[in-house]
C-alpha cells in the first residue's frame, strides 16, 4: 500500500504522523477508553436482555425496557410508545421513566402520536437529533412539560411489525446522542421485540386458560343444579369479567318466538323486547358471529336507557338442541377499544358453544325430572279417578236410594244432604286431577286461569264453576293472555265486592276464531246509571286488541261479562 493511501484525509491515522509520543499515548488511552465503554455496554446490554427475558409480565416487560434504555446511554428521559392495532396506528399507551409522578399528572393527558412522535411512527426509521425543537415536525411541548433538546428514537418490531417506539432525550453531561448510543438502543430494541413478543404470547395464553377456565367452571355448575336464571347470571357476569367487556348480555327466544334481553352484566336489563331486525336478531337467525360498531351499523338498536356509551361488540350466537335460541354480546366503550382487539374470539365462540351443550343437558336432566313427576301424578289421578270416585259414586247412588225408601222428611234431607256433598267432593277430586297435570311452576294459561279463579273462591265465599274449551294454552298468544288474566281478575272482584253472588261460572273458549272469556254470577246485577269503574280497564284491553267488552245484567238476576278478542 503506497504512503498516499495510508495518509488518506478522513483516516484517524493521518491525524497521528509527525505527532509526539504524548500525542499517541493519549490517543491508545482514548481508544482503550471507547472499547472498555463498549465492553461495559455490551455486558449491560447482556445482562439486561437476559434479565427482561426473564419477565413474563408485559407491563413489567416495557418499564424494565425504558429503564434499561436509560442506562445504557445514559439518557435523562426515556419513554416507550406503544401503538395501537388499529389502522389509525396512533399510541394506547405510553410508558416513561424519568418523570415523577408530580411531572406526568402536571404535564396531563399523554401524547397521542402526533409531531415528531408520529413521523417515528410513520416511518419506523432511527432518528437522531440534537435539538428535536429546531426539527420542523416538532409541535412544541405542553406546558409543566421538562424541556428537551437531544433526541434518539428507535422502533420496537416484532417480526415485520412495528410494536411501538423507543424515545430517549438529554443525554446526561449534555451534548448529542452518538452513532454508538443509536447503535446499542438500536440492539435492544430488536431483543425488546423477541421479550415483548413472548410476553404478549404468554398473556394470551393466560387469557385462554381464563376462558377455558371459566368454561369448565361454569360446566360444573349448570350440571350441578343450578337454576337456569342462575346459570344465565352466572355466564354474563363470567363472561364480561374475563372478556374485560363494560357490557354482557344474553338474549334468548322464548317459547312463543320472541327475543327479550334475559339476563345483562354491567347494566340493567331492558324492558322492551328485541325486534327480529336488529342486530341480536340477525346474529340468532344466521347463527353466526358478528364483530361490529354499534356507533357505525343500523342494525345496531339504539342503547338502552342507564347504559354506558357503547363502540365495538361481538355478538356470538348461543346454540341449544341444534338450533340457534340466543346470543351473547359483549360490548366496550369507544375508549377502551384497545381492550376489544385483544379479545380472542375463537375462544368466546368455544365458550359459548360449549355452554349451550351444558345448559341443553341440564334441560334435559329437567325435562327427565318433570316427566317422572307427571308419571307420578298421572298414576295418582288414575288412582283418584277410578278408585275414589268411583266408591264415592257408588256411595252416593246408594245414599239416593236409600232416601227414597225413607219415610221422614227430615232423613230424606239429610240423606240430600250428604249427596250433594259428595258430588261436590267429587268436583274437587276431578279438579285436583286437574291440577295434578301440570308442575308447580308451570306456567301455561290454563294453570294461570286456574290459579286466578282458585284465589278468587277465598275471597267469594264459593268457588266458581271453571270451564275451558279449546287449545287454550297453544292458541292464546303471549301478548293476549296477560290482558286475558288481568280482566279475569278484575271481574271476579268485582262478583266478590259488588254483586251479592252465591255461584259462578268461569269460561274461557277458543274454539273460534276469536278468545271468549265468559264470567256469569247470580248476583243481584248492575245498578243502573253505575259508573263503570274497572270496567272501562277491561274494555280498553279489549279495544287495545281489536276486540269488546259487553255487559248483560238486569237487577235481581245476575250479570254475565264477556270479553273478546281475536286470536293472534
Amino acid at each position: 500500500m503506497d504512503e498516499a493511501a495510508e495518509t488518506e484525509p478522513g483516516d484517524r491515522r493521518s491525524d497521528l504522523v509527525g505527532a509526539g509520543l504524548d500525542e499517541l499515548l493519549r490517543e491508545v488511552l482514548g481508544r482503550v477508553d471507547e472499547v472498555l465503554d463498549d465492553q461495559r455496554r455490551l455486558r449491560l446490554l447482556l445482562d439486561a436482555v437476559v434479565t427482561i427475558a426473564a419477565d413474563l409480565s408485559l407491563d413489567s416487560v416495557l418499564e424494565r425496557i425504558v429503564e434499561v434504555a436509560a442506562d445504557l446511554v445514559e439518557a435523562r428521559y426515556v419513554a416507550l410508545g406503544v401503538l395501537d392495532s388499529g389502522p389509525e396506528r396512533r399510541l394506547r399507551a405510553f410508558v416513561t421513566h424519568g418523570l415523577s409522578g408530580a411531572e406526568r399528572d402536571a404535564i396531563g393527558p399523554l401524547p397521542t402520536g402526533h409531531g415528531l412522535l408520529g413521523l417515528i411512527i410513520d416511518q419506523p426509521e432511527a432518528l437522531r437529533l440534537d435539538d428535536l425543537g429546531a426539527h420542523p415536525t416538532s409541535f412544541g411541548f405542553p406546558a409543566h412539560h421538562p424541556p428537551m433538546h437531544s433526541l434518539l428514537g428507535v422502533p420496537v418490531r416484532i417480526g415485520d411489525r412495528v410494536f411501538g417506539n423507543l424515545y430517549l432525550t438529554e443525554k446526561l453531561g449534555g451534548g448529542p446522542f452518538t452513532e454508538q448510543d443509536e447503535a446499542i438502543v438500536v440492539a435492544l430494541a430488536a431483543a425488546a421485540g423477541v421479550v415483548v413478543e413472548n410476553a404478549r404470547l404468554y398473556e394470551e395464553a393466560a387469557r385462554r386458560e381464563r376462558w377455558l377456565q371459566a368454561t369448565a367452571d361454569l360446566t360444573r355448575l349448570i350440571v350441578g343444579g343450578v337454576d337456569a336464571d342462575d346459570a344465565l347470571q352466572a355466564i354474563v357476569d363470567t363472561a364480561k369479567e374475563v372478556a374485560d367487556a363494560d357490557v354482557a348480555a344474553i338474549t334468548l327466544r322464548s317459547h312463543a318466538e320472541r327475543l327479550a334481553v334475559e339476563v345483562v352484566a354491567g347494566a340493567a336489563a331492558p324492558p322492551d323486547p328485541v325486534d327480529d331486525s336488529s342486530l341480536v336478531g340477525h346474529v340468532i337467525a344466521s347463527g353466526e358471529t358478528v364483530v361490529t360498531d354499534v356507533r357505525d351499523d343500523s342494525r345496531a338498536a339504539p342503547t338502552p336507557q342507564g347504559w354506558p356509551t357503547l363502540g365495538p361488540v361481538v355478538v356470538v350466537p348461543m346454540t341449544a338442541s341444534g338450533s340457534v335460541r340466543g346470543a351473547l354480546s359483549l360490548a366496550w366503550r369507544p375508549d377502551r377499544v384497545s381492550v376489544f382487539r385483544e379479545l380472542d374470539r375463537p375462544m368466546v365462540e368455544s365458550f359459548v358453544e360449549q355452554l349451550g351443550l351444558a345448559l341443553s343437558v341440564a334441560r334435559s336432566r329437567e325435562d327427565q325430572q318433570r316427566l317422572v313427576v307427571f308419571e307420578d301424578r298421572d298414576r295418582i289421578g288414575r288412582d283418584l279417578h277410578d278408585l275414589v270416585i268411583q266408591r264415592l259414586f257408588a256411595v252416593g247412588l246408594t245414599l239416593e236410594n236409600t232416601a227414597r225408601m225413607a219415610s221422614q222428611p227430615e232423613i230424606k234431607h239429610r240423606v240430600g244432604g250428604a249427596v250433594d256433598d259428595i258430588d261436590a267432593t267429587i268436583k274437587e277430586i276431578r279438579r285436583s286431577i286437574f291440577a295434578l297435570s301440570t308442575v308447580d311452576d308451570s306456567t301455561d294459561l290454563r294453570s294461570a286461569v286456574a290459579d286466578v279463579v282458585a284465589r278468587a273462591g277465598k275471597v267469594l265465599g264459593f268457588r266458581p264453576m271453571l270451564g275451558l274449551e279449546g287449545p287454550v294454552n297453544s292458541a292464546v298468544s303471549d301478548e293476549i293472555a296477560p290482558h286475558l288474566l288481568a280482566v279475569l281478575g278484575e271481574a271476579l272482584t268485582n262478583v266478590s265486592r259488588h254483586a251479592e253472588a252465591t255461584s259462578a261460572q268461569v269460561s274461557v273458549s277458543v274454539l273460534g276464531p276469536d278468545v271468549v272469556l265468559t264470567v256469569r254470577d247470580d248476583g243481584k246485577g248492575l245498578e243502573p246509571g253505575r259508573q263503570e269503574g274497572g270496567m272501562r280497564n277491561m274494555r280498553e284491553r279489549a279495544e287495545r286488541l281489536s276486540g269488546r267488552l259487553v255487559l248483560d245484567s238486569e237487577p235481581g238476576r245476575g250479570t254475565t261479562l264477556t270479553w273478546s278478542v281475536p286470536r293472534l
